[in-house]
């Protein structure tokens, strides 16, 4: 008979609340990369459906303000559309945001993994809209405390999926953990948007010219490894400082991938 055992890796809210983490900047960013060679595909078509769901809910919804010509005028139909694509859309796309940490503690995934925390939709549609909301805020408060927070916040919906905390004390939790090292986390974010940048060069470069077209095509393929990057870093950075637990099947055939089943 098989018999299962709870295997912790990385760290703990206990030890996060307290500081008691470690961020190597370059560590994390040639994992994520290593990850993300091998892992891409599932993170892509998740998000694809993601973007297609929004698109859609975007146009169903802006005919009841009169169509998109009108929403886009209309600052008060705009704030409306952008609350309710959130509620609609957040709680898949948290899936895609546990992608990311299941890779880091080395567990498959497939494009299915979007509809596998509907249950906890409503609290992650809820933290979304109120880390969102904080963010503009802070944004418009001489932008800084705005950049505080977009990192600060950026590892709430999985303490709210994965520790099933409550919008606000995954808030809470991660503003007072990440900011004992918030500097080497705005330091590896920083470099995945210079990353996406320079990839959006040849875009500017080649801009009116027969080149555009190809151009473009070679910035969306360069998206298919910097978003799953992306989500990869992150899923490092939450099994670095809040950890995760794992059951560990005894008796089943262990790869170098080792098997868990979470």
């Amino acid at each position: 008979m098989e018999k299962e055992e709870i295997v912790h890796l990385g760290g703990s809210i206990d030890n996060a609340l307290k500081g008691e983490y470690y961020i190597d900047v370059k560590n994390v960013l040639q994992e994520a990369w290593r990850i993300t060679l091998q892992s891409r595909v599932s993170i892509n078509f998740g998000l694809l459906f993601v973007i297609a769901l929004g698109m859609l809910s975007t146009l169903v919804a802006s005919q009841f303000f009169g169509g998109m010509e009108k929403v886009t005028s209309d600052p008060q139909a705009f704030m409306m559309i952008n609350i309710l694509i959130t509620l609609i859309v957040w709680p898949f796309l948290a899936g895609v945001e546990m992608m990311g940490v299941f890779h880091a503690v080395g567990l498959r995934t497939t494009p299915k993994l979007v509809f596998a925390f509907l249950k906890r939709g409503s609290w992650v549609a809820i933290c979304a809209l109120l880390t969102s909301t904080l963010v503009s805020i802070g944004l418009q408060l001489l932008v800084l405390p705005g950049i505080f927070l977009v990192v600060a916040l950026s590892l709430t919906i999985p303490l709210v999926v994965e520790k099933k905390l409550s919008p606000l004390k995954a808030i809470s939790v991660s503003v007072l953990a990440t900011r004992f090292q918030w500097f080497k986390l705005f330091t590896i974010y920083s470099i995945l948007v210079l990353l996406l940048t320079a990839a959006l060069i040849p875009i500017v470069l080649t801009n009116g010219t027969d080149l555009s077209i190809l151009a473009v095509m070679l910035f969306l393929f360069c998206l298919t490894y910097l978003v799953p990057l992306y989500y990869n870093v992150k899923g490092i950075l939450y099994r670095e400082i809040f950890g995760m637990q794992l059951k560990a099947i005894e008796g089943a055939a262990v790869s170098n991938d080792n098997i868990f089943s979470a």
